[in-house]
């Protein structure tokens, strides 16, 4: 079994706030981790799952059946199915408190991050914590014995990486993009068209790590550029891509003003591509941004919100692949470099130079860690994850 790091924090919230909100993406592991948590809760727990005719209809009267559930951990899955929930909790936390209950009330499992902070926030200011839960992380495969190649292949998607062999991990993918594009991108944004934006996301899957051009997407698609802003923030706000942005402190320098787009889950990537086996991802013009990008993804999340993640990128060719802030200064340098003799660009040197960065890394395959020229530190991913979450 796979434990997940973020079943303590679920475990820290709930104990200090009287509803924690659960975020990400379809088939992550929201209900598997809120299953877990009830499991050992030392009260009793009611579990909803609003997907489910019979359990929706038990919230034709909220108030009266949540009130009744006094006392208990109540665990409401898929909320966005019942928006109107959230008016009635506040009335309900808010009497709880009175009554000297403070802690530990509501565990709501959610798809859409902004949409529903949007919901939560506007009536539950202040009796709220939100979680993000991603995909399955190094740390955590690690800890399990699976390798890491088969994250970076598969993805952090249980069913997609605990599949049997490559060609039902595939196949559990290409359901995956076919049921959000058929299923939920009608639910959360019905106006959007699906066609285009499955379409829109293979091409960004093509041009994985790119500075965003939307002229030449809306082009492309036939679209106008604020169209596509909607269908990327769309695509954010379900956790499917991540817009990582430029660093725009005054240094002097022309700095890249647009940010890059990565599909989040390389496992997602590798299906929007078709590419099946570890051949078929190493042989593609897509393998390094790939890399890159599953580094990325799990550096960001080991970092967790103590380090803001941006690239740094000048027009005289400086760059940095990650750069993690802290404290509103430039704290980390991080290059990517799919290869076992790593070694730092020029451009990775000086953008280091212009920030005054000591802290540099170049992320490898590998797993040991050796000094390099220009100040910068070889290391493998799941050492560096590991430096970061500590």
């Amino acid at each position: 079994m796979i434990i997940r790091q973020a079943e303590v924090i679920v475990r820290q919230k709930l104990a200090d706030v009287p509803a924690v909100v659960l975020l990400g993406p379809r088939q992550v592991g929201k209900t598997t981790l809120a299953r877990r948590i009830a499991a050992s809760w030392p009260g009793r727990t009611v579990y909803l799952d609003l997907e489910r005719p019979p359990d929706r209809l038990r919230l034709e009267d909220a108030d009266s059946y949540l009130r009744a559930q006094h006392g208990k951990l109540v665990i409401l899955d898929e909320i966005h199915r019942a928006p109107g929930v959230f008016e009635v909790l506040r009335g309900i936390i808010d009497d709880n408190r009175q009554a000297g209950l403070r802690s530990g009330q509501f565990l709501l499992l959610g798809s859409a991050a902004l949409d529903l902070m949007r919901q939560s926030s506007e009536t539950l200011a202040g009796r709220v914590a939100y979680l993000d839960i991603a995909p399955l992380e190094i740390g955590e495969v690690g800890a399990a014995g699976i390798d890491g190649t088969a994250l970076w292949l598969r993805g952090g998607f249980p069913d997609s990486l605990l599949a049997p062999d490559a060609r039902r991990s595939l196949d559990w993918r290409r359901d995956f993009i076919r049921s959000y594009l058929e299923r939920d991108v009608p639910m959360f944004a019905p106006r959007l068209p699906t066609e285009t934006i499955g379409r829109l996301w293979t091409m960004l899957a093509h041009q994985q790590g790119s500075v965003l051009n939307q002229a030449r997407l809306a082009s492309a698609l036939g679209v106008a550029k604020p169209t596509v802003d909607r269908y990327i923030d769309l695509l954010v706000d379900l956790q499917l891509l991540r817009r990582l942005r430029p660093w725009s402190g005054n240094v002097g320098k022309r700095l890249v003003k647009a940010p890059k787009v990565y599909v989040q889950d390389s496992g997602i990537l590798h299906g929007l591509l078709e590419l099946e086996t570890l051949d078929d991802v190493l042989g593609h013009p897509v393998c390094g941004l790939s890399f890159e990008g599953h580094c990325i993804e799990n550096l960001v999340l080991a970092a967790g919100s103590r380090r803001l993640p941006y690239f740094y990128r000048t027009h005289a060719g400086a760059e940095i692949d990650l750069l993690l802030e802290k404290g509103g200064q430039p704290d980390m340098a991080i290059e990517v470099k799919r290869s076992s003799a790593p070694s730092p660009t020029r451009g990775f040197a000086q953008a280091c130079d212009d920030l005054s960065i000591t802290q540099r890394y170049v992320v490898y395959p590998g797993s040991e860690r050796f000094s390099l020229r220009h100040g910068a530190q070889a290391i493998g991913l799941p050492g560096l994850a590991d430096l970061l979450r500590k």
